[in-house]
Formats: C-alpha cells, structure tokens, sequence
C-alpha cells in the first residue's frame, strides 16, 4: 500500500484506524511513522487512535515511540498495559515490563487479567527473580487467576526455571484443566532439573489421560529417553512422529535422531536421517556427532563434507563435535585441517571451537598448541579456561594447572563447577597437604563443597596426601542421598591404598546395604584392597558376590587381583585353575600377578607357564624377564637364570631404574 498523503489518507477516523490495524499487521515502522506524523498534523490525537499507534509500534518493536504515546495517555486500558509490558518483554526489557505492571499496581485504576500475568511472570523468570515471582503465585491466588490454565503453565515454567521442581508440580496438580502445553511444561522441566525418569512418567501418564501429544512433546520427552538410554520408549514414540499424526516438523525427526545417537544405536540414528526429506544443521550435526561419540571418524568427516556439498553451512557444534573426533594422533592431521577450515569461516573464536581446539590438542598431547589457542581467546569465558585446565592435567603439568587457575581468579574470569571437576585432580597429582587446604578453603569459602563431585574431588586429594582423617570428614558431610557410587569408589580406594583394608572391606557393605549399586570401578577398589591388605577371605567372598549379583561388572583386572591374593597366600594352583577357567581372555596382568607369585613361592613349573604367556603378550616389557630370572635364581637355577638375561641382552631390552621424591618446603 503506498504511503499516506493529503489525498490519499481516509478522512474518517474508522479509516485510519483500519490503516494503522494494517501497518501494524505487516510490521510497517516507515508506514506507522507516516501515518502518526499526518494524524498529528491533523489535529488532537484521541484516546483509541493512540492505543492503535501504539499497537503498531510495539508490535515493531520500537520502543521510544510505545513509550512517548504512552506516558501521554491519561486514559488507558489493562489491554495497554499488557501490550507495553508484553513489547518490553519481547525486547529483552524485562525490568522495564515489570517497572510497567508496578506502575499499574500502584495507580489502582486497571487491574491485572489473565494476560498480564503471563508476562510478568515470565519477566521474573528471565531475570530469575524467585521472591517476586513467589508474591505474583501469591496475587494469582487471591484474584481467582490461578484456574487459568495459560497462567498456570506459566507457573509451571517459572518454578522449573528455579528448580522448584516440587512447587511446579504442586501448580500442575492444583490445575482444573491440562492443555498439551502444561504436560510439555512439566516434562521439559523436569528433564532440564535431572529429573529424567519423572519425564517419561509425565510422558506415559499424559498418553493414558487421553491427551494428544503435539511435536512439542515429542522434543520434550526424547531427550530424556536418550539420557536413560530407554531406547524402547523412544522406539514407540518414533512410530508415533513415523505415523504422521504430528505433522512434518523437522525438529521432530531431529529429536529422534539425537535420541538413537545417546542410546548408542548410530544405525537405526542413520536410518532415521536417511529417511528425512528435509535436514538442516541441526539433523547433520546431530548425527556427526552420533559417528564421533562412536569413534567411528571417518563416518563423522565423511558427513562433514557431504552436508557442505548439499549447501548446509555447518555451526561452531559441528566443528565442536568432529574436533572431539579427532583428539587422536591418528587424525590429529584432520583436526589441523578442521582449524584450518574454522579460520577461513570465521568460526575460530567461536568459543565452541577455541573449547573443542583446545581439548584436541591437548589429548594428542601437544599442549603448546592449545596454549597457542588458548593465548588467542578473550581469556572472558570460563569454557576455555576449564579446558587448558584439564589439558594441563591430562599432560601431567599439574603445577602449570595451578598456577592457571591462579591467574583465572586475577583475571576475574568465575569459576564454575566444570572448573574445579577440571582443576582438583592437579591437587591430586601433587598431593601436597598445604596446598590441599588452601584450595580446600576456597571451596568452603564459595560454596563449591555442595557439590558432590567437587567434594568427591577434595576426598581424592586428601586420600592421595595421606590425610584419611580429613577424607573421611568431607565423605561423611555428604548426605547419604547424595552418595553415588563415585564417591564411594573414591573413599574406599583411599583407604586400601594407605593399607586399611578392613575399613575398606566395611565401607563396602556400607555402600551395598545404603542401595548403591557397585560397579567395576568399585569392584577393582574394594578387590584390590583385599589383594594387597592380605584379606583372603573378604576378598574372595566379594568376588563370589560379584559373580552371583553383578555378574556384567566382571573384569581383567578383578581376575588379576583374586589371582594376586591366592597367590600371595600360597594357594597357586586355584589361582591357576582360575586363569584357565575364566571367561574372559587372560591379560598380560592376570598372568603378570600368577608370576610375581611364583617367584615368592619358588613354583618354577606354574612360573615358567606364566612367563611364557607374558613374553608373548609383552615381547618388550623387560620386568617380566627380570621376574623370571629371580625365579630361576630363588631356587639356585643359575644357569636358566643368566640365560634369561642374555634373551634380555639380544633383545636390546634394559630395565628403567627405579625412583623416589621428597618435597621439601621452605629450603
């Protein structure tokens, strides 16, 4: 429509209105501009043709003119009040959307509807304001407003984004009625809160009421079908989206992709990309990253450069994703191109990319690259920090690690969660005491000793420094409801590596009668204990126990260490017979530990069975020949001896000199 003018603009003002209603549809800022200099020129700016300028303009988003005509009126409507509140709103202005609706509160001429509550609870949410959005629930309450369903899922939403997972359940309980989107608002806050299991119960619970689920849904509930790796689940709601019953939405379809890929199931993940007739940057770096989380890399660059040729751009998460492929020395070449392509895209200070960059170089230990990297960020983002921290760790430079985060705190860069997980296994490293309580401060100091794995962290660093007293009373602060099998892991192997192998044995049944289940990590710890505590007995009915119950928790190692302890107890021939009739291949360990044992019993016949696997297994470990030889030479068999050193001898092979350190301070 071209612009007003002296001959053209209608005359009456039901016309006018109709023509800033248009230009407000079409999003016209130059039409409404026209339009609202013309009416001004043309006399007294009445009450309605205000409220419809401002219609206009806040519906394009310019807010100095909303708020000129605004504060002009002195008639206005609840309508009004919600149209500014809602511009600001949108506008990432949410102070100011609530400056507005206390404005209003104070006048007392409008009240609030059940459209105004929406938006300022979601105010409050945004700036993560829990008191004020706890005393709106309050208003909604006493003015009746609480029935309506569009506020409730606003509450609902609004408690979530607090982690008030309990309070938001209580308001979808509370609800007289339940549209899809206050099921979709309970399941997405739920999964965001770590509540998975309680998603999918949402999920099965919403279906069984009757209500039919929307693409929403389905995006809100396969994400966590993937966390739980409920693959069937999310099998069944794949038929649902497959029957066309949701529509064609591709978010849809991207969801079930990314739920195959966390499940572990990359193939039927293909077939579903495979099958989608349209993809966008979402769908392919969904299933790159379902090849690299596979380590099937060739797949992952493979698709890389197959999405680029049907025109898709790819996002700083795709080259995130192919770089943590590619932390290998075996395609540490690709990776180099990978940095190479970001730098000619732009995508280099990304800082997905300068993170994943960082990370890569360090795993294919080539630390002074990710310094070279890291030298080139803003040094503002606690992302790229985290990771030169845990490539410093991952390199052994656990002094360097300390001193960055040292210079993370002059830098005023936060420390997060991720920061500390990535800096306590330095302290663990040095396993210094000092050292360990000035850090152990600062945790206490900024309130990080609330989280478990952070704890767990500081429990570690104690036990490697020798100080079980203080390891044990961090452990015991943790409420028993927060004890996953981590920490308890931790704790046990603190003690079995400082000799306590009874406290060690007990934590365990403490563990299995609190509900933990073990795992092989904590099977390996708690057997390892016995194997070098001596504890025949405890260690070997942990083993039975293992075997009946956790049957899918066995391991190597566990075989490795029942053989160390009958051997170290004399008893060779069950700990022979138990390498033979174990069902997994035996290790070079297993045979390794059947050794060390006849070389303290002087079973030569066992001991040369052993040392024949092991220069099989292990052509080039010298230890095992020197084993060998001080068998032969524990039982004056000298000859045998001296000629298992000179196999050493042709070989070329030298056994590396032992060591120790002491740290000695102020000197």
């Amino acid at each position: 429509m071209n612009s007003p003018s002296h001959h053209t603009l209608p005359k009456t003002t039901h016309l006018v209105i109709k023509l800033v209603q248009q230009y407000a549809a079409t999003k016209s800022i130059a039409g409404t501009k026209q339009l609202h200099a013309f009416i001004i020129t043309s006399g007294p700016l009445f009450t309605h043709l205000r409220s419809s300028l401002i219609r206009a303009y806040a519906g394009s988003g310019h807010v100095s003119n909303v708020r000129i005509l605004f504060d002009e009126m002195c008639e206005r409507s609840s309508f009004l009040y919600n149209t500014v509140m809602r511009m600001y709103a949108q506008n990432g202005a949410s102070h100011d959307s609530l400056k507005i609706f206390l404005g209003m509160l104070r006048l007392g001429e409008y009240n609030p509807d059940n459209y105004t509550y929406p938006i300022v609870i979601k105010a409050c949410t945004d700036l993560a304001w829990r008191k004020l959005g706890i005393a709106l629930h309050g208003r909604v309450l006493i003015t009746g407003f609480d029935m309506d369903t569009f506020v409730g899922n606003c509450l609902i939403a609004m408690y979530m984004n607090f982690g008030e997972v309990k309070a938001a359940r209580k308001v979808f309980d509370a609800m007289w009625e339940h549209s899809v989107v206050s099921w979709n608002t309970l399941m997405s806050g739920y999964f965001k809160n770590a509540y998975a299991k309680e998603a999918l119960v949402v999920f099965d619970w919403m279906l069984k009421s009757g209500v039919e689920p929307d693409c929403a849904s389905v995006v809100s509930v396969l994400p966590a079908c993937g966390y739980l790796k409920e693959i069937e689940m999310g099998r069944m709601i794949h038929e649902l989206v497959a029957s066309g019953r949701l529509g064609k939405n591709i978010a849809a379809w991207n969801a079930l992709v990314d739920m195959y890929v966390k499940c572990g199931s990359v193939n039927e993940a293909r077939l579903v990309f495979d099958r989608m007739s349209e993809r966008d940057v979402v769908t392919w770096t969904s299933m790159i990253n379902g090849y690299a989380l596979n380590g099937d890399v060739r797949n992952a660059l493979g698709l890389f450069q197959l999405m680029q040729f049907e025109g898709v751009r790819p996002n700083s998460l795709t080259i995130g994703s192919l770089l943590s492929a590619c932390s290998s020395l075996y395609y540490l070449k690709h990776g180099q191109s990978l940095h190479a392509w970001t730098i000619k895209q732009n995508l280099e200070c990304e800082v997905i990319v300068e993170t994943a960059l960082i990370d890569m170089y360090a795993k294919c230990n080539l630390v002074k690259l990710s310094f070279r990297v890291f030298a080139r960020t803003s040094k503002k983002k606690t992302v790229p920090w985290n990771a030169i921290l845990a490539g410093c760790v991952h390199n052994g430079l656990a002094r360097e690690a300390v001193e960055l985060f040292r210079q993370m705190l002059v830098e005023v860069v936060e420390p997060n969660d991720a920061t500390l997980n990535s800096l306590l296994p330095a302290y663990a490293i040095l396993a210094d005491l000092q050292q360990a309580m000035n850090i152990h401060c600062y945790l206490i100091r900024y309130g990080f000793l609330s989280v478990v794995e952070v704890s767990t962290g500081l429990i570690d660093i104690y036990s490697k420094c020798g100080s079980l007293e203080s390891a044990h009373k961090i452990f015991s602060e943790i409420p028993i409801k927060d004890k996953d099998i981590v920490v308890w892991s931790v704790i046990i192997a603190g003690y079995g590596m400082h000799g306590h192998g009874e406290t060690a044995v007990s934590l365990f049944k403490e563990m299995v009668q609190s509900g933990v289940q073990p795992n092989e990590v904590t099977f390996t710890s708690a057997l390892h204990v016995c194997s070098h505590g001596g504890l025949l007995d405890e260690g070997l009915d942990l083993f039975n126990f293992m075997l009946e119950n956790h049957q899918t928790c066995s391991r190597a190692d566990h075989y490795t260490c029942i053989v160390d302890l009958l051997g170290r107890a004399g008893r060779l021939d069950e700990a022979y017979d138990l390498i033979r009739t174990m069902p997994l291949k035996p290790t070079h360990a297993v045979w390794g530990a059947l050794l060390g044992a006849c070389v303290i019993h002087g079973n030569v016949e066992l001991g040369e069975v052993a040392a024949k696997w092991l220069f099989e297994l292990e052509p080039e470990n010298p230890g095992n020949y020197v084993l060998l030889s001080k068998l032969y030479a524990a039982v004056r068999r000298w000859k045998d001896a001296e000629n298992v050193r000179d196999m050493m001898d042709e070989k070329g092979l030298r056994k590396a000199p032992a060591h120790s350190l002491v740290e000695v301070r102020n000197i």
